[in-house]
């Protein structure tokens, strides 16, 4: 409000205003010169207990109406205070929630171990230049082995003014060696820093996830084998359509699984590219050696341009795109599942251990093991979506925008490990009713094998096909199944028909007869298996840690 003669007693005759405790919310401040009318107010949030610290005429806090006299605060070195790592050319506090607004450290603490050996290994790199000494760069190694330690031991002390673990490691490191500790960012920026320490812990994350990924086959295979001579309903549009085995259907996710193991293999070699030495933006003024850096931190190459290399984020977007694509083929895995573990399907029942009851109806069974998973490949889609976004507008080099991608690449890396290791539990553990699978069978299944029959005594398929339609159309009429029709029946349809038509009433005959590459014969699902476990082996090597 503004100051009138009346409110001014009032604040009189109340007293001073009483600040707001840290625990409360934070309160609109208004500054304003007396001088300005009401509708030239400039609005900043800040903190109650503050009051903007630039220089100004006398101010007018437009809560309470009075007036104050604003003052610009000393600089860190005149109060003693911790000097931040950029904090050089700024002469005043910075806001509370700004600071909270700005921070990653909440975050990005789960880097600490991979922030330290990044560091370790550019200590290394700076001596090789002669820049830093040999006694130096063993202090820097030790200090730091130290800090590791800390964190390991859930002993490391987080203080006011660590932002980002970059801050509070270095900021650790000066405590346990001195000034000696300044001599680590030279030549580096936190540009590359970061850029290198998610690549490192991203890495060894994507391997743990592709192992997990690989068990997941690996228990498709070993069920489809175990029970191939099971045969089930085949659906288009969820509507019965033909005969083939549950090994097949098992299989057909599994090779699905396997582009994704393919997929993230790709992968891999584009996040192990190392942008260590690549500085702010413009490269490493102090001749590090960037090809023995990699070699020194097990990187395959190194990032080719030093503005390409702290800007790019490719590898967190691509990342979030095969988690995608992972999960969207986890969810239609598991909305088949959920289908089939109905009341109405029967044909799967899911361990207890992956399900839950309802609060209410004491015969309830739910898959939400399951369902969890469909639902959770729409968060991890939302989030590819949402980094795409907020990619796309940045310009070149590093952006303060690009702090956003951490979040969801961690929450992305963790889904993922549980949604994979939920999944290889499901698998494993669910049963089958084999009968239930046999009574979803119909004979109207078999109306393509009657049109087959006919192709094989030379009659084109297409006509074929509307002769089968017309046996379909008898059998409803007659109220009969397909298979009841007799040889009289069929053959007003087409003089072909012989007594030999009655073969084709089996169900495991028209799974069988599907002997191509990759088709529902028994022999063909057995190759099938044996394929995908030569993959597993033959890319066992692949998935070592760095």
């Amino acid at each position: 409000r503004t100051s009138t003669p009346a409110s001014d007693a009032r604040d009189r005759k109340s007293g001073p205003a009483r600040p707001a405790s840290p625990q409360t919310h934070a309160t609109l401040h208004v500054t304003m010169s007396v001088a300005l009318p009401v509708a030239s107010v400039v609005f900043a949030p800040t903190a109650f207990k503050r009051v903007a610290k630039r220089p100004s005429p006398v101010a007018k806090n437009l809560i309470t109406g009075r007036a104050v006299v604003t003052m610009a605060s000393a600089a860190p070195e005149a109060t003693g205070e911790k000097k931040k790592l950029w904090g050089g050319r700024f002469s005043e506090d910075i806001d509370p929630l700004m600071e909270k607004f700005n921070e990653s450290l909440s975050f990005d603490r789960r880097m600490a171990q991979e922030d330290i050996r990044g560091s370790k290994g550019y200590a290394r790199a700076l001596a090789k230049t002669g820049i830093i000494t040999d006694d130096e760069r063993d202090q820097l190694v030790e200090g730091l082995g130290k800090v590791a330690e800390e964190w390991a031991a859930d002993a490391f002390v987080v203080e006011s003014g660590d932002e980002d673990i970059h801050t509070a490691n270095e900021r650790r490191l000066g405590e346990l060696i001195g000034p000696v500790a300044g001599k680590l960012h030279t030549g580096r920026s936190r540009n590359d820093q970061v850029a290198t320490d998610t690549r490192m812990w991203l890495r060894d994350q994507l391997v743990l996830l592709r192992g997990y990924l690989r068990q997941l086959i690996a228990v498709a295979v070993e069920r489809a084998e175990r029970e191939v001579d099971v045969v089930m309903p085949g659906f288009t549009h969820l509507q019965s359509a033909q005969t083939v085995r549950w090994s097949h259907w098992l299989l057909s996710h599994a090779a699905a699984w396997q582009r994704d193991d393919m997929r993230i293999a790709d992968l891999m070699p584009r996040v192990n590219t190392l942008p260590l030495g690549s500085g702010a933006l413009a490269g490493n003024p102090f001749g590090v050696d960037r090809q023995a850096l990699a070699a020194d931190l097990a990187f395959e190459r190194v990032c080719p341009n030093s503005m390409d290399a702290v800007s790019d984020r490719d590898y967190v977007a691509e990342t979030m795109f095969w988690a995608t694509a992972t999960m969207i083929h986890l969810s239609r895995w598991s909305e088949d599942l959920i289908v089939y573990s109905s009341g109405q399907f029967g044909m799967v029942k899911l361990s207890d251990a992956y399900s839950t009851g309802s609060s209410l109806m004491p015969q309830k069974k739910n898959p939400d093991a399951l369902e969890l998973l469909r639902g959770k490949s729409g968060r991890i889609l939302g989030t590819l979506t949402g980094f795409l976004a907020v990619m796309k507008g940045t310009p070149t080099t590093y952006n303060k925008d690009f702090q956003e991608a951490w979040e969801g690449l961690f929450d992305t890396v963790d889904t993922m490990s549980d949604c994979l290791q939920i999944a290889a539990g499901c698998l494993a553990t669910l049963s089958i009713d084999p009968e239930a699978m046999q009574r979803g069978l119909s004979a109207d299944m078999l109306a393509t094998d009657l049109a087959e029959y006919l192709v094989r005594r030379g009659v084109p398929f297409r006509e074929t096909h509307h002769i089968s339609g017309a046996a379909v159309k008898l059998a409803e009429d007659k109220k009969c199944a397909l298979s009841d029709l007799t040889l009289e029946d069929l053959l007003p349809l087409c003089d072909k028909f012989e007594a030999d038509v009655v073969d084709i009433w089996s169900y495991d005959k028209s799974a069988e007869s599907r002997d191509t590459e990759g088709g529902s014969s028994r022999r063909s699902v057995l190759e099938q298996c044996a394929k995908l476990r030569r993959y597993l082996e033959e890319t066992e090597g692949d998935v070592v840690p760095y």
